[in-house]
């Protein structure tokens, strides 16, 4: 199976050492997602998901496919409390981009992400028709 490999420069360029996606078949593979040079690093919670919710819809849309397509993602928060339980602000943005139709996702808390003022990154998986 070919794998193509694309950086999505004009939408959220990765840094050295990793590729922003790889789509291999039907499969497309989002690399770690963050707010990362907008605005919204360092600013609240919900503007970051907004923001990282965006890019991984856009670069999936770039790719051929739809925000319905996205299939799995793994959201890593810096404080749980600000994305759980998953309800009211944090649904809110969720509903923006999918509509009722909700990939499945695990949340995990972790100490820290690659840059302070970052609080939520997400890596996805799509499949796409």
């Amino acid at each position: 199976m070919k794998k193509v490999r694309n950086n999505h420069e004009d939408i959220y360029p990765a840094s050295s050492g990793y590729v922003r996606a790889i789509r291999a078949g039907d499969m497309l593979f989002i690399s770690g997602t963050t707010a990362r040079g907008t605005e919204a690093a360092g600013g609240p919670p919900m503007e970051q998901l907004r923001v990282v919710l965006d890019r991984i819809t856009r670069i999936v849309v770039a790719e051929g496919g739809q925000a319905s397509d996205i299939v799995k993602l793994t959201t890593y928060v810096t404080d749980r409390s600000d994305f759980w339980p998953f309800s009211g602000p944090p649904l809110e943005v969720f509903d923006e981009f999918f509509h009722g139709e909700y990939p499945t996702n695990a949340l995990l808390e972790i100490s820290a992400l690659a840059e302070d003022g970052l609080v939520v990154e997400i890596d996805a998986i799509a499949v796409l028709d």
